[in-house]
């Protein structure tokens, strides 16, 4: 019986990793799911744990390099950013791999500013806006400066991804679309290293940089393959829609934080943008995202849990609350809002000026949806965006898609449906390499909501 040729994709998350493999039309053929029990560091805070990943992905793929069934014609790695390992001369990771949440000494991020500020502007020459250790870069300051000897038996500083690659093919690269996130290594400006690695010395530590269509041929007496050097799951999860998509679009991904990408803006960031959250990074072939951030799933969840308990409801109720265009006129009136700025203000509004909790709810769905304008109205601009997409949780809610598509009446507003987009963006990242078959596109399911 022939052997279907497939692709593996690890798709590494904070709390999932993934094995999966896609056929030739990009059709999931076998699903993996892995969890482990983090790690500490040497403060005794949380950190992934590199030992139990690193078997995990030799495990794994030999389980599946061993199966009759398939044939691997490719590898690929997606998995989430500022995640720096640092290896010795061997490969080998010398230190954890530090929680991008990780409190990030005053001191030393006054220490750096004042060298490399002020820090506005290196926000802006970085598109990094100033975040702590989910700035990467500065976990590799870090490093020098607190840990002088660690840092003296340092080969290579790799992000997550290519640390996984690096493990199948014994090779080393950076990868833009890690490199170009949030992490304050790239200035956007000069589409190069930023100069305070050169001063710092610290760039000779970085493996050559490369573009995430970049593979490695590799073999095994299982048969040939080519691996990818892995994308930043962001970045990869563009991809199936930059293929299916040539008009103007901006894809809002939708969870604890609701972040607007629009691939078609390549303005340079201003200051203003920086202060509203937006910021830069790198797509897969180089060029730069304009995204913005809004933190409106968590205050969703927060807000709607008070709801139901102010008026002893279940939580469970609001997921299929119908939308009501009356109830939309009623409450949504932005000249309310103007003096909120940033926040919605929801949680210092007196539920019991409510008759019931459908009127309480309403006022907390124009808030958010009044901020989400706000935030993705930032990368609209000089963007001739044709269509939103809309992913995850509030793709699946009637009231805020209908919301969206009120407040945007001269843009196409679709939930759109793909699951595993980041593990299928990392698949057709390398799609030339492994698959003679055009790229897939029906994998994307879209629900239109009109105004």
């Amino acid at each position: 019986m022939r052997k279907i040729p497939v692709i593996a994709i690890f798709d590494v998350g904070k709390t999932n990793k993934k094995l999966l493999l896609f056929d030739e039309q990009y059709k999931i053929v076998f699903e993996k799911t892995a969890r482990f029990r983090e790690t500490v560091d040497e403060d005794h805070d949380p950190c992934e744990n590199l030992d139990s990943l690193r078997f995990s992905v030799y495990n794994s793929l030999q389980q599946v390099l061993a199966m009759e069934k398939y044939e691997i014609k490719a590898i690929n790695f997606s998995t989430y950013g500022a995640s720096m390992v640092y290896l010795n001369e061997q490969g080998k990771p010398l230190a954890p791999l530090y929680n991008y949440l990780k409190e990030y000494p005053e001191g030393l991020r006054s220490r750096f500013y004042e060298a490399y500020g002020p820090e506005e502007q290196f926000a802006l020459e970085t598109a990094s806006p100033a975040m702590g250790s989910l700035n990467s870069g500065l976990q590799l300051y870090r490093i020098k400066h607190e840990k002088p000897q660690l840092f003296a038996k340092i080969k290579y500083v790799m992000h997550l991804p290519q640390y996984l690659s690096s493990l199948i093919t014994g090779q080393f690269y950076s990868d833009v679309t890690s490199i170009g996130c949030h992490t304050g290594l790239w200035d956007f400006n000069n589409n190069d290293y930023h100069h305070w690695l050169t001063k710092e010395s610290v760039i000779d530590r970085l493996p050559p940089l490369a573009t995430a269509d970049t593979v490695i041929p590799c073999a095994s007496p299982e048969g040939d393959y080519v691996v990818g050097i892995g994308l930043h799951d962001s970045s990869a999860a563009l991809i199936p829609y930059q293929a299916n998509f040539a008009d103007p679009f901006v894809l809002l991904s939708t969870g604890t934080w609701c972040i607007s990408m629009n691939p078609f803006n390549h303005t340079p960031l201003t200051t203003e943008e920086l202060l509203n959250d937006c910021l830069c990074y790198l797509q897969y072939r180089g060029e730069p995202v304009k995204s913005s951030r809004l933190f409106a799933g968590w205050e969703y969840e927060q807000q709607v849990k008070r709801i139901a308990q102010h008026f002893g409801q279940d939580v469970p109720k609001y997921r299929n609350i119908a939308f009501d265009l009356e109830h939309f006129h009623q409450y949504y009136q932005p000249e309310r809002f103007q003096s909120l700025g940033k926040a919605s203000g929801f949680e210092s509004v007196d539920l019991g000026q409510f008759k019931d909790d459908i009127e309480a709810y309403y006022e907390l769905m124009v808030r958010l949806i009044h901020q989400q304008y706000l935030a993705t109205s930032i990368v609209l601009k000089d963007a001739m965006v044709k269509r939103i997409f809309v992913t995850g949780g509030f793709g699946k809610n009637a009231v805020f898609m209908s919301m969206l598509a009120q407040v945007f009446p001269d843009i196409e507003v679709f939930a759109a449906s793909m699951p595993q987009a980041s593990a299928i963006g990392a698949a057709m990242a390398i799609h030339k390499s492994w698959n003679m078959h055009p790229m897939a596109n029906d994998a994307i399911e879209l629900k239109y909501y009109s105004k």
